[in-house]
């Protein structure tokens, strides 16, 4: 952020035609006139008691801002995640029981357009058709239409917020508005977790222990779900954890596209802004978050695989 063009005290001191004594007192309030080993030190001190410093866009403390904006982040990205799982697992599945088949070449297909079109193409082509050409989808203006009023802040989680005050047409219409940038997310995830799903599957499908339920007699669903399935899952979690840190970071130019008010699009704002505390305290907030989601997975791989926990 400090070698970045840009002198950020010029810009908090309304324009470059400021006077320099505003924008050396600009300077001074944001601690841009230390030494930079000086500016990190004070920064990890802060850090270590729980300030990620103030915005000077919003006036807020980041913690605050991160505070209000990391549930709608949130939200958007295990809704994509729900949907991609509920497509990219039977999609990988059925390509791997089908493999070879017109079946298996349209899912890799699919997985290949899935990766190659951008979320900001693939969201505003689902902003035309569904919202422009059909009508049938909400204006994309953020998590809720002007004439729905939010519920009662309890989680942060509009879905989960209206379903405790009981308001069933808010949660509908909550839940509309995030349907196409959830899907515009699921899309782009959608390919990797399909591909990961059918490599597994066709390594566990040839497998000895396959081999033998299938001598045995034993059902075809079964032998698919309870051994195959089961011994395919390890490295679907593995690219579950990456997918889910990726999504959170990378999410920007969705929240951007349909007016989303995440933490991705105040990093952004704050970026261009040349706002060096929100920046900082988002990437310390994904690091963070990509620590405790490969924790998680360590802990899902001893609860799939008992061997794991074993050793």
């Amino acid at each position: 952020m400090r070698v970045l063009p840009g002198d950020p005290a010029v810009f908090f001191a309304s324009g470059a035609n400021s006077g320099k004594e505003e924008i050396e007192m600009v300077r001074k309030q944001m601690g841009l006139d230390k030494p930079v080993p000086e500016q990190l030190f004070l920064y990890l001190k802060d850090v270590g008691t729980g300030k990620l410093g103030r915005s000077l866009t919003t006036g807020q403390p980041v913690v605050a801002d991160i505070r209000q904006r990391l549930p709608a982040s949130l939200e958007l990205t295990f809704t994509a995640l729900l949907i991609a799982l509920v497509s990219a697992v039977p999609l990988g599945i059925l390509a791997a029981l089908r493999a070879g088949s017109f079946i298996d070449h349209a899912v890799r297909m699919f997985c290949v357009v899935g990766v190659c079109v951008p979320t900001f193409v693939s969201g505003l082509l689902l902003v035309y058709v569904f919202y422009y050409m059909f009508g049938i989808a909400p204006d994309p203006t953020g998590r809720l239409d002007v004439f729905t009023s939010a519920a009662p802040r309890v989680t942060g989680f509009l879905l989960i917020d209206f379903l405790i005050a009981g308001d069933m047409a808010g949660w509908w219409a909550a839940a509309k508005q995030l349907v196409l940038p959830a899907l515009t997310m699921a899309l782009f995830v959608l390919a990797p977790i399909a591909r990961i799903t059918r490599a597994s599957m066709l390594a566990a499908l040839g497998s000895d222990f396959v081999r033998t339920a299938r001598s045995i007699g034993l059902p075809a669903w079964r032998i698919v779900v309870t051994y195959a399935l089961r011994n395919a899952v390890l490295p679907v979690l593995t690219i579950l954890g990456i997918v889910f840190s990726t999504m959170l970071g990378a999410n920007v130019l969705v929240e951007k596209v349909f007016s989303w008010p995440g933490v991705a699009s105040y990093a952004l704002d704050a970026l261009l802004a040349s706002d060096y505390a929100p920046v900082q305290g988002f990437v310390l907030l994904m690091a963070s978050i990509f620590v405790m989601v490969n924790l998680t997975v360590d802990i899902l791989y001893s609860i799939s695989d008992p061997r794991i926990s074993i050793e």
